[in-house]
């Protein structure tokens, strides 16, 4: 089906842990407006997804416990039409209230196609209660050339609440020779605790400019990728174990830094391949889930790998 003959579907409402589907309209427009409510409540010690609201083309799939990490409700966002192009917008409202464990990814890569000129654009929004845990770990967005895409992501945390989240970004498909020689892309996060920031980065690339081959930019790799840990000191000695376990992991060019912030830290990837930034991650954050917050290590089995 061609990118501009999409078919609407009705939108869901998913109340409770039953997750009772019920018909919402279909839309008018010619562009999506999805939309999530996902909150996680602590129920005789073990977390649920109290409300999850759904509206198309997004869908979250029904909660999964791993073996590994009983306590820990996995789930999973599935967008059901495949991309975005200009002019389609996704808006996410996750909320973890006190004492529950969660973790939220994505069925595949997402996809930002070719347009004219409209942004296609996401916002999403968490609330991590005291003494929860959430880990937003979606897997890679694509953005083809020409592509156009602006993301938003403001996390309230409580104190006693950890956020853990990574963002991975290739620009232009690179496997067939793509470079974003046009098209552009911007991202704001922002995690902040009763009114105080704990960090703000605002990024902008526009296809075409220097700064794609610049040392002090790209430095002429397609992928980038940010780790975030906040509202967990992690002590130096954590730190230097983190760099000596990604050196030991570089297999192909690329760099990774790691920085120790007040109540957390931040690691930061470029280099040639998503693949091997995921791996990168997904090594730090085994490790902290061990060493620094004493839960159990395991992979999201949606993931594959």
């Amino acid at each position: 089906m061609a990118i501009g003959e999409r078919k609407k579907t009705n939108g869901t409402l998913m109340e409770t842990i039953d997750q009772i589907p019920t018909e919402q309209p279909a839309q008018e427009t010619g562009f999506w407006r999805g939309s999530l409510d996902l909150r996680f409540a602590n129920l005789s010690g073990k977390t649920f997804p109290q409300r999850a609201y759904t509206t198309s083309p997004l869908r979250i799939q029904r909660p999964f416990y791993p073996a590994a990490a009983p306590n820990n409700c996995q789930s999973v966002i599935v967008h059901t039409a495949g991309g975005m192009v200009g002019g389609d917008q996704l808006d996410m409202e996750i909320a973890a209230e006190a004492n529950t464990q969660a973790l939220i990814t994505t069925a595949a890569a997402h996809k930002v196609y070719r347009t004219e000129d409209d942004w296609a654009k996401q916002t999403i929004r968490l609330t991590v209660g005291t003494g929860a845990y959430v880990e937003w770990l979606p897997q890679e967005l694509i953005l083809f050339n020409g592509g156009r895409f602006q993301q938003t992501i403001r996390v309230e945390l409580e104190p006693g609440g950890v956020w853990i989240g990574w963002d991975v970004t290739r620009f232009g498909r690179s496997a067939r020779g793509e470079t974003l020689t046009h098209g552009q892309w911007r991202s704001q996060t922002e995690i902040w605790q009763q009114g105080t920031p704990l960090w703000i980065d605002r990024q902008q690339l526009k296809g075409g400019t220097e700064v794609l081959n610049s040392y002090h930019g790209l430095a002429g790799y397609p992928v980038v990728g940010t780790f975030l840990v906040l509202g967990q000191t992690i002590e130096s000695e954590h730190i230097q174990a983190i760099r000596t376990l990604i050196q030991a992991q570089k297999t192909t060019p690329g760099e990774v830094g790691i920085t120790q912030l007040d109540q957390g830290l931040a690691v930061r990837y470029r280099g040639p391949s998503s693949q091997m930034a995921r791996q990168y991650f997904m090594h730090i954050w085994q490790y902290l889930r061990m060493e620094t917050l004493g839960l159990k290590a395991y992979i999201p089995r949606v993931w594959g790998v």
